[in-house]
């Protein structure tokens, strides 16, 4: 019981607080500490995860390309800007069956894109005249 006597003393002679009253708010620091760095993200969370090499219209053709436009879940959804394929299967709420984006999947939607433009006619690879 010497230890406990002597640091009982100590914090209450140090801090002016009964031991309970300093354990209790140095328990509740510590987990205020742990739960704002938690909010934060670590040097780790930057790190890139390795790119697909990505792949162009003439590995694929448009017809080829239609089939990855949602209608099959199994299929991941592609869509294609300036020639070049992007696979968008991780925004299928966006370019999923039924999304706001979904009529670019499956095709090259450059034209579209560039326009800000959701009309049926301007869903293609054709950049001239922009």
């Amino acid at each position: 019981m010497g230890i406990y006597s002597t640091v009982t003393e100590a914090v209450t002679e140090a801090t002016g607080l009964s031991p309970t009253a300093f354990f209790t708010i140095l328990a509740m620091m510590v987990v205020v500490y742990k739960i704002v760095c938690g909010m934060f993200l670590g040097p780790e969370d930057f790190r890139q995860k390795p790119q697909k090499e990505p792949i162009q219209i003439g590995d694929i053709t448009e017809s080829e390309l239609r089939a990855y436009d949602g209608s099959d879940p199994k299929k991941p959804l592609l869509i294609a800007i300036k020639g070049q394929i992007y696979d968008v299967s991780s925004s299928k709420v966006f370019y999923g069956r039924g999304g706001a984006y979904s009529m670019f999947t499956g095709r090259d939607a450059s034209r579209a894109l560039a326009m800000l433009s959701f009309k049926p006619e301007d869903l293609t690879g054709n950049l001239e005249g922009l």
